[in-house]
């Protein structure tokens, strides 16, 4: 929105003017919905582009009546009125593309005043459209999958498998932290992905025949099918693989985490929301290559896709908080931003004597909002939508 030609409200200077959009209350009065910031010293402002839920503007009628007041802004809070007008959602998204809707700003006291009066200047509303904002539901109802892949850490600090104090150990119970995670996180994603087939991949271990070191290996061995049927074929195979690894290292995140981005990457084509990924990685340490899994996550927060880091063990997992950016934003070392978040980590110990249910919520906390928010950003609707 803008305006031209405003009244001159201020004795050295121009005015300073915004605008406030007000609809009718249930008891007649106007009540204030939205206000826009103020631009200073001009009488030709020109209005940052906003959104107003419609439910707010005008009771989700587009016929309704709304009122537009323009003010000149003073630090006192004494604003002075310079006009104002009424319109309706429907008249105002007159205004598409090249076609511009203008409107007469009236102060009715100096209209009764003066014979002569026209107006207080004009606003205009370049452009107004009704978008619709879908939810997590929306896309998954709609035909997204959530194709998940998960990424074990096989590392020499997890301790020889073997041994009962090694985190990859297998209990009387048939189970560890590493089960115990892949369990809580993949029951519950496996419901929002019709195949249920899950690539499994593993990191840090030396492989046979020639104990090579690998940081993205199937854990099925079978490196052109590296699927899981559900989360039952990942325990499968994970149980299987671990007598015939050697743990060994460095504890490289960015092979696993680039593995799963050129997938991703291939699912930006789509021109609907029908693929978002999801890369699990269990780990009991420190990053060895954070600068390269820094540079991953940047990249890869320009696609359909996230990271969900969860840490067992005790170790220090200082470097995982780092690349959770709930607090800070992720930067590469090439100094480039992450476009949004992508990871979620959680440390298992917190939730080591929790109900199974409380550590998949928290590791899918943030899920919903990182797959509605990159849809969004890319102006992707949900496969089966009706327009807006």
């Amino acid at each position: 929105m803008a305006g031209r030609k405003l009244d001159k409200k201020d004795l050295f200077g121009k005015s300073d003017p915004f605008l406030e959009f007000y609809k009718p209350g249930d008891d007649g009065k106007w009540m204030l919905v939205h206000r826009t910031e103020v631009i200073k010293y001009t009488l030709d402002p020109v209005w940052k582009p906003f959104t107003v839920p419609l439910v707010s503007l005008c009771d989700g009628d587009i016929e309704k009546q709304i009122k537009v007041v323009c003010y000149d802004y003073d630090n006192d809070g004494g604003h002075d009125f310079i006009g104002e007008f009424q319109t309706s959602v429907a008249k105002m998204c007159e205004a598409q593309d090249a076609f511009v809707v203008e409107f007469e700003c009236i102060n009715p006291k100096k209209q009764k005043k003066k014979r002569s009066y026209k107006n207080s200047g004009i606003i205009i509303v370049k452009s107004c459209k009704i978008t619709r904002d879908y939810s997590f539901l929306d896309y998954i109802l709609g035909g997204c999958q959530l194709m998940f892949t998960v990424g074990i850490d096989f590392t020499a600090s997890n301790g020889n498998p073997r041994d009962p104090t090694s985190l990859h150990y297998i209990n009387p119970m048939g189970t560890n932290e590493y089960l115990s995670a892949i369990w809580a996180v993949g029951q519950i994603i496996q419901d929002y992905d019709t195949d249920k087939m899950f690539p499994a991949l593993g990191f840090g271990a030396q492989l046979p025949p020639d104990w090579k070191v690998s940081h993205e290996f199937a854990i099925n061995f079978n490196p052109t099918n590296p699927f899981c049927l559900g989360v039952e074929g990942i325990v499968q195979a994970y149980s299987s693989c671990l007598p015939h690894i050697r743990f060994y290292g460095p504890t490289n995140f960015s092979p696993i985490i680039n593995h799963v981005a050129r997938f991703a990457s291939q699912a930006t084509q789509q021109e609907s929301a029908t693929q978002y990924f999801i890369l699990l990685i269990i780990t009991d340490g420190v990053i060895s290559d954070m600068d390269e899994t820094r540079h991953a996550v940047v990249q890869a927060s320009k696609l359909p896709m996230s990271v969900i880091i969860v840490g067992v063990g005790n170790a220090d997992f200082a470097a995982m908080e780092f690349l959770d950016g709930d607090s800070r934003v992720l930067r590469s070392y090439t100094g480039e931003e992450a476009m949004r978040d992508i990871v979620q980590f959680v440390p298992f110990r917190e939730f080591r004597s929790a109900p199974k249910e409380t550590l998949a919520k928290a590791v899918l906390a943030e899920l919903p909002q990182q797959v509605v928010q990159y849809f969004k950003h890319q102006n992707l609707p949900p496969i089966n939508s009706e327009p807006a």
